[in-house]
């Protein structure tokens, strides 16, 4: 049911993306007639100052995707902005607080203005940059989830990220340092190689270059990482499965593609590989990484980087960006 407060807005339409069809990144319309959505008692209305852009927005917009959504739709689930409305039920936010969404923004977070379960929500720091904020839900609960929800990291690993500049990458990057693990990482550019760094990584490999996984094998004094967070497994699963420590984990965060490759090389290390898929992701296991993040976040030794920024009329660019750029550097984020 509708609260029994009602929003007071000077308009009743926003600007925001649609799609109406799956397809190729120019099935984002730019609209500015959208109705603004009603929150229900226990969501808050947002208005969105920043919206993160993630792989899975392409894969979605583009209908290959197993959770589809009932055309027409706005795309997004990463947002950050200011709560302008609270539901009679809602308890753990307040009108006027920053706050970030993490999955489930029920209108979509390309528009002005958004509707999310309050259960749904980071809190952050006052005056916390927008930009920053929206760079922090799926990356950093994807992160969370793979180096120790599935991947069970501890002190004594070494990890490797492979494709440690994007959002993910970096988010990963940093939990595990709060934890003392020694981290390695892989970027496809100087540039990347570069904005890892600045995250306190000091062996990072350029994964263009041919023989890299040479010099991470000898890094590791011949044995190979523990653990392997693997961003792009369609093109490196196999060569993952080849460097792996006995009992080492391949944790695979994102593919495009099916790949071939040999079991052998998991039986006689008796390894595994994992994946991790945030919609199947238990509230339970949500609400304790919420409070681990935000913790992270007020204390600072979580840092969301921000890479290519966007105005939210050029979502078609970014969606095409995001999946040919060079190497990433950060999380890319849509003005609003």
């Amino acid at each position: 049911m509708l609260s029994s407060k009602v929003p007071v807005l000077s308009t009743t339409v926003m600007r925001g993306v649609l799609v109406s069809k799956f397809g190729d990144p120019d099935v984002l319309e730019i609209r500015r007639d959208l109705p603004i959505p009603k929150p229900e008692a226990n969501e808050v209305l947002v208005k969105v100052a920043a919206v993160g852009v993630n792989p899975v927005d392409t894969y979605i917009r583009s209908g290959n995707y197993a959770r589809l959504p009932v055309l027409p739709y706005i795309p997004g689930n990463d947002m950050a902005g200011t709560v302008v409305f609270a539901g009679a039920d809602v308890k753990n936010v307040k009108e006027g607080e920053r706050v970030a969404s993490f999955m489930h923004v029920k209108s979509g977070a390309y528009a002005e203005y958004c509707v999310v379960n309050s259960n749904w929500l980071v809190s952050l720091p006052d005056d916390y940059d927008f930009r920053k904020g929206a760079a922090v839900g799926t990356p950093y609960f994807t992160a969370y989830r793979a180096l120790f929800t599935k991947g069970n990291a501890k002190p004594s690993d070494i990890v490797l990220v492979h494709g440690a500049s994007g959002g993910v990458g970096m988010a990963v990057c940093q939990f595990a340092l709060s934890q003392g693990i020694t981290v390695y990482g892989t970027a496809g550019s100087d540039e990347g190689i570069k904005a890892v760094r600045t995250q306190g990584i000091k062996k990072v490999f350029n994964h263009r270059e041919e023989g890299y996984t040479e010099k991470i094998m000898k890094a590791t004094g011949g044995k190979g990482p523990d653990l392997i967070i693997e961003m792009l497994s369609n093109v490196n699963l196999n060569r993952d499965l080849q460097m792996l420590a006995p009992n080492g984990r391949v944790i695979i965060v994102g593919c495009r593609g099916p790949i071939e490759i040999n079991p052998r090389l998991m039986m006689g290390k008796e390894s595994r590989v994992e994946g991790v898929g945030l919609f199947v992701t238990p509230q339970n296991d949500f609400s304790n990484m919420s409070k681990i993040i935000t913790a992270g976040l007020k204390q600072g030794w979580l840092d969301p980087a921000v890479g290519s920024e966007y105005s939210l009329n050029s979502a078609e660019k970014a969606h095409k960006d995001i999946i040919h750029n060079k190497g990433a550097q950060g999380k890319m984020v849509l003005i609003v």
